[in-house]
Formats: C-alpha cells, sequence, structure tokens
C-alpha cells in the first residue's frame, strides 16, 4: 500500500513538471490599446454606420466615462451608451483551438461584436461574463471587436437605479483573451472556473473534499482524457492527487467528480492562520496537458450560533465587520490591484475580521487577497432598495454568477440576497423565497444572509434567509443615539431564537465640519455633519454593541466616504460621509481610531477632536483611546488625573480641563512594554470663537441653500 501511494505522488510530481511545458489553455491580458468614444448617440443608432469612426479617444482597461462626474454633479452626470473598440490578428495556428473573451466587469449592460458579428451579451455590472467569439473570428488577420456598453437605469437590471450608489459606466474591471483546446474545462459556464471544489466534515483530523469539474467537447466524436487533479501544500509539496479516465462526448457538457479525504489538514483559520492549499486539475491527452485550471483551497467550518456567535473550525472568533464601496475618488470603480490592497490594509489596520462588500460583486482580486489575508467575506449581490418587478431573472441570474465564480474562495461564509426591498410584498416575497433556494441548490455549503432596514425581524421579505441583517442608524435618521440599547434588548426579548446582524450602523462625518460640543440627535436633514457627533455616535454604539452578543456580527456603514449621485450630503454634492476614511484615502477621521482602539492588537494611543482646534468653551473634557492601559494626560505642561471610563475599556475621558486664552498644548503618554508611546493636539481657545463658529456654520447652510 505503501509503495503504491509513494508511485501515485511521484507520478504526480513527474506530470507537474513533464506536462507544463505542453498545450494547455493561455490567458493572456487584453487591457490595452482599446479605443473609446461616449455618447449620448442619436436614437436606435446603426452601430457601424459611416461617419462612426470618428472622434475615438485611446483608453486602457479598468476604464470609467464616470470616474469625475458622477462624483460631482448629482444633477449632469453621464448614464446612457458608450462604445469602445480594439484590433486584435490571431496568429493562423490557433485555428482549431477556441477562443473566449472574458470580461470581469462591464457597467452595467454590455454587447459584444466581433467583424461586425454580433457574438453575446450581458446584463449586469459587477459580475463576470465570457462569451466565445471563435467562428466570428478571421486568423491570421486584422480583427475588430467591439462593445457597446450601457450604464442607464432599467427595471429589469439590478440595481435599478443609481439612488444609493453610482454604477459607474465602462469596461472598468480586466478583460482577458482565453485560448483552449477543444476539449477543454468549461469557461462559459457563467464565467466561472469551472471548477467546484466543496468541504464536508472539516476537522483537524481530516477534510472530505469533493471536485466537480465541468468538461466540454468541440470535436466531431468522444474524445478520451485523464483528469488529473493535484493538492499541494503551501509550500510545493502534493498533499494528495488523483487519476480519472473520462470520455468526454461531443454532444453537452459532463461533470467529472472527484472525491478526496485529506488526512491531518492544515486548516484555514481566518486572520489567526489563513493558510491555502494550491489545487491544479489539468486534463491529460497522451502525453500533453491540453487543459489546466489552478483554483485556491481553504479547508474551514464556519458555524453561526444564535444569540453567541461565530466559530471558526470550532473556535469562537470576533465578527468586528465593515462594510466596503469600491469606488475611489477620481478613479471611479477602475481599480487597480493597488487600489485594492491599499482599501485591505486600511481594514486590516483597524482590527475588522469580516467585511461587508456591499452592495454588489466585487474584485476577483479582491476576494483572492481575502484568501491569503484571513478575512470572513460577505458577499451579495446588487438587490437594493427599491423593487420595479422586472429584475426577478436578472436578479438570479446575478446569484448564480456569484456563486460559480466566487464559489472556491474560502473566505466566503454568506451569500447576501438582497438589502431593503419590500413592496410589493407579494412579488418580493416570492422572489427572496426563490433567491434562497437557488442560493442553497448553487451551494449547499454556505449561509445566506437578507437584509431589512426595519428595526425588527418580522418583515415577510427578510425572513426567507438562514440570518437576517438589519440597517439601523439610531440618532442620525431617527431617535437618539442611546435607544440602540433599547432596541437589543428588546430584540433579546422578543426574537430569542434568531440569527441576527447588525448589518449597517453609522453616522456622517465631514472633517471640515467640527462641533465641540454635540447632542445625542443627528442633523442630517441640516446638511452640517460635524466629525464630533459621529465620534460620540460610534463610542456609544459600539459600547452597546460589545456588550450584546445576540447580534452575531456587526459592520460600519461604511469603511471609506463614496458617491451618491443622486444627492447632496453634508455640503458636499454626490457624495455619502458615513465613511471612516475620507473618500480620497487620505485621511482617518476619529471614529477609525475608536475601532482600531477596541479591535486591533496594535498599540493604540489616540486624542480625538484633532480637527476641532478652535474652541468655543473655557471648560471642556478631553478624550483619549488608549488599549495600553490608563494614560497620562498633560494640558500646557501640567499632568491631569480626573480621569473617568467611558464606554468601553479603551475610552477614557478627562472631565473639566480649563484652557488658557490662545494655544493649548494637550499632550497623552502611556508606557507599555517598556515604550514609551505619545500623541498631541495643539488647540485654541477664544471667547470669540462661539460667534466665529455659529458664522461659519451659517455660511455652509446658506452655500448649500437652507
Amino acid at each position: 500500500m505503501k509503495r503504491n501511494v509513494f508511485l501515485l505522488l511521484a507520478f504526480y510530481l513527474f506530470a507537474c513538471t513533464a506536462y507544463s511545458q505542453t498545450t494547455a489553455r493561455t490567458v493572456t491580458s487584453f487591457n490595452e490599446g482599446w479605443k473609446f468614444k461616449k455618447g449620448p448617440f442619436a436614437k436606435d443608432p446603426t452601430l457601424f454606420a459611416a461617419g462612426f469612426d470618428m472622434r475615438w479617444q485611446d483608453v486602457n482597461i479598468p476604464h470609467t466615462w464616470n470616474n469625475t462626474d458622477m462624483q460631482n454633479d448629482k444633477n449632469n452626470y453621464y448614464a446612457g451608451e458608450a462604445y469602445y473598440r480594439k484590433e486584435y490578428t490571431p496568429d493562423a495556428s490557433l485555428k482549431d483551438k477556441r477562443i473566449f473573451l472574458r470580461f470581469e466587469g462591464v457597467g452595467s449592460v454590455a454587447e459584444v461584436y466581433v467583424n461586425n458579428t454580433y457574438v453575446g451579451n450581458h446584463k449586469g455590472a459587477y459580475s463576470a461574463f465570457a462569451v466565445e467569439i471563435t467562428n466570428a473570428l478571421k486568423f491570421g488577420e486584422k480583427n475588430q471587436i467591439q462593445v457597446k456598453v450601457d450604464n442607464s437605469s432599467r427595471p429589469d437590471v439590478i440595481p435599478i437605479n443609481h439612488t444609493l450608489f453610482g454604477v459607474y459606466g465602462g469596461i472598468y474591471r480586466p478583460v482577458e483573451l482565453i485560448v483552449t483546446n477543444k476539449v477543454n474545462i468549461a469557461v462559459t459556464d457563467f464565467a466561472s472556473p469551472g471548477i467546484y471544489i466543496s468541504q464536508k466534515k472539516v476537522t483537524s483530523k481530516s477534510a472530505d473534499v469533493n471536485i466537480k469539474i465541468k468538461m466540454e467537447n468541440k470535436n466531431k466524436t468522444a474524445v478520451d482524457v485523464v483528469l488529473s487533479t493535484t493538492v499541494f501544500e503551501a509550500n510545493g509539496k502534493v498533499k494528495a492527487g488523483m487519476l480519472t479516465p473520462v470520455t468526454v462526448l461531443p454532444q453537452g457538457r459532463q461533470f467529472v467528480e472527484q472525491d478526496f479525504t485529506l488526512k491531518n489538514p492544515h486548516l484555514w483559520q481566518g486572520l489567526e492562520d489563513p493558510y491555502l492549499y494550491k489545487v491544479v486539475t489539468q486534463v491529460l491527452s497522451g502525453n500533453k496537458v491540453i487543459d489546466e485550471v489552478v483554483q485556491p483551497l481553504g479547508l474551514r467550518h464556519f458555524e453561526l450560533k444564535a444569540a453567541d456567535g461565530m466559530y471558526l473550525n470550532g473556535k469562537k472568533v470576533p465578527m468586528y465587520g465593515v462594510c466596503r464601496h469600491q469606488d475611489w475618488w477620481k478613479l471611479g470603480s477602475a481599480l487597480t490591484n493597488e487600489n485594492h490592497d491599499t482599501d485591505l490594509a486600511i481594514i486590516k489596520e483597524i482590527g475588522a475580521t469580516t467585511i461587508r462588500f456591499a452592495h454588489y460583486q466585487q474584485s476577483e482580486y479582491l476576494y483572492s487577497k481575502c484568501d491569503s489575508i484571513g478575512f470572513m467575506i460577505w458577499a451579495e449581490i446588487p438587490f437594493v432598495n427599491r423593487v420595479s418587478t422586472w429584475e426577478g431573472e436578472n436578479a438570479k441570474q446575478q446569484l448564480i454568477e456569484m456563486v460559480r465564480q466566487n464559489y472556491n474562495h474560502p473566505s466566503i461564509y454568506v451569500w447576501g440576497l438582497h438589502n431593503e426591498v419590500y413592496t410589493p410584498y407579494d412579488y418580493t416575497v416570492a422572489l427572496t423565497t426563490d433567491l434562497h433556494d437557488l442560493a442553497k441548490s448553487e451551494d449547499p455549503y454556505r449561509y445566506t444572509v437578507s437584509v431589512s432596514g426595519y428595526s425588527k425581524v418580522d418583515q415577510a421579505s427578510n425572513l426567507n434567509a438562514d440570518i437576517q441583517g438589519i440597517n439601523h442608524y439610531f440618532g442620525w435618521y431617527s431617535g437618539k443615539i442611546q435607544d440602540v440599547e433599547k432596541w437589543i434588548t428588546g430584540m433579546e426579548k422578543d426574537f430569542p431564537n434568531y440569527k441576527v446582524m447588525f448589518s449597517e450602523y453609522g453616522a456622517e462625518a465631514n472633517i471640515h465640519q467640527q462641533e465641540e460640543v454635540v447632542g445625542d440627535f443627528g442633523r442630517w436633514f441640516s446638511q452640517f455633519y460635524p466629525e464630533t457627533f459621529a465620534t460620540k455616535f460610534h463610542e456609544i454604539h459600539w459600547g452597546v454593541i460589545s456588550q450584546h452578543p445576540y447580534l452575531i456580527g456587526s459592520y460600519i456603514w461604511n469603511t471609506f466616504d463614496f458617491a451618491t449621485p443622486a444627492t447632496t450630503q453634508g455640503g458636499v454634492e454626490a457624495r455619502n460621509m458615513k465613511g471612516l476614511v475620507t473618500f480620497d484615502r487620505k485621511t482617518k477621521k476619529d471614529p477609525y481610531y475608536w475601532y482600531k482602539a477596541n479591535w486591533s492588537k496594535e498599540p493604540v494611543l489616540y486624542l480625538t477632536q484633532r480637527r476641532a482646534t478652535q474652541r468655543e468653551n473655557k471648560v471642556t473634557p478631553v478624550t483619549v483611546y488608549s488599549n495600553m492601559g490608563t494614560p497620562k494626560l498633560y494640558v500646557n505642561g501640567v499632568e491631569v488625573t480626573n480621569v473617568t471610563q467611558g464606554t468601553t475599556h479603551v475610552h477614557y475621558i478627562f472631565n473639566n480641563i480649563e484652557l488658557n486664552e490662545g494655544e493649548n498644548t494637550i499632550i497623552t503618554k502611556v508606557t507599555a512594554n517598556g515604550k514609551e508611546h505619545e500623541d498631541k493636539v495643539v488647540w485654541n481657545y477664544s471667547p470669540e470663537n462661539r460667534k466665529l463658529l455659529e458664522k461659519a456654520t451659517l455660511k455652509t447652510k446658506e452655500h448649500i441653500g437652507l
């Protein structure tokens, strides 16, 4: 037996070296050398009419035409048709191959043409799609690829409007050219990898793994091949492998399944140990590899317990959650991998363990990085905010695409079905039920979640998933901040057996608007959104949330400010300012450091109100966040000792601090592990500041027409 195992493993090693330099698929970037033309065009324009070739702009992908107008002008941004084109000359040697174009994201409806011949379309801005272009190509000659793109709102494509966030127009994620043999692993199975890795009975002793491979054969006769799947350790050593002879028929597509039991597996333990295996599946014909697909494998078991929390491989882990919109200031949604890396680094720094990617499928690179970093991910489709009754089929399509394209990412623990959709009730209840059933048929191994904007778990369209998320903004849109405590205790009493998450909470924070003393009620209607109110909001909210395990997870809305093309907020057009970090990623607001102090294992010492420098009160409190114990405070060189504890163990408030007229230097210090840490702010106090601040506030209101 041992000898057979040794020979098998030796064969895998040989196959992966001797067969690698053969005729497997090629995947190349198709991002450079495009030309672009933005509309609007005449009604019912002829796509290839005479004169249409004038005025093209050279662009590379990723590209959006809304990177400035959708972020600056809520009334005049362009949503409509545009065109992209590119020349492609396939080598004559590719004549017996299959050629595909795979678009990772096009906002939001696309039609693809090759040499004036229509080859396919796609509806939905956030999921990938693949089209085969083999039969439309002229090999050894120049071919024109043309893509018609339209990001107009329409009732049959989710999201059906630009209200909560803008659907940026363009080919804003990468494009790939994929070349395969006629026998291949499916490329056009909703643009998935064509391979689905399922995990069952995962423990530290063993893990059962099932791999389904979808095969295609475009020859006229059946073809005998061997499917070789090898599971590699992170260091490149072989963990397991299997050979499966297959006769691939020329009619239809067929699944081939392989089952593994991995002994003593190295588990994927989130941020603590995000260990990844690599699964390499090859199609072998004779001594050649004629196709190959590589996928990640993180062995883990998620379990959410009502009124308790998340257990990852049997170990309870905190659900410190943030939400993330993908757009950047002046870039829109046309991001590079470096932009995604920056966002994930900021999220990791704050100490978050889980991310809700709202409200749509996001970059494939992003999900892969979350696998390797160890974040636990909530992925969702953009069925959000409004219902048209025309969007059902598209919602189902986008759900299938999201699940199949991201099935193998170990970081994803839940599929989001919808966010705040309600009337008409009969239609919406039926559709949300269908979405849950569809998600479970596509992937029975993960949770589903629906999201309600109501404060109770009793709204019909939100009772059709495994988990219910509730969005609420106590003290911002209604009530006062402290109402969050009453709400949670009421939920604990009235709905004791439900899996409930606080899926959104937050408050607007304009760093250019400051107020020294804030109340308990937000002024969202006034367009005056001081950062200091948001700081108080989060101090109270996390103080309550952290004491109530009834909420099995919570997600701050939002990590970053983002564009809202239909609104003006905080005196800024087309901007939602609930982010913990500014739209340009340059400034981390005070609430960011509040969560970093509470969540992160890195040392934090931070003085708040560092931008509220013009002080109107001679006697004022000073707040310090410290996760290294009680800090010391010095005001103009004099130590202050009257400190009290705030809403959590990192929250220190020094009361009744008397300021001098003019400049005041505030310094806090703490020593931990033999190292002294220090933070400093400078405040200016004057009796005249109150009048100046009132005047500035009035000027802001006049500027925005209030």
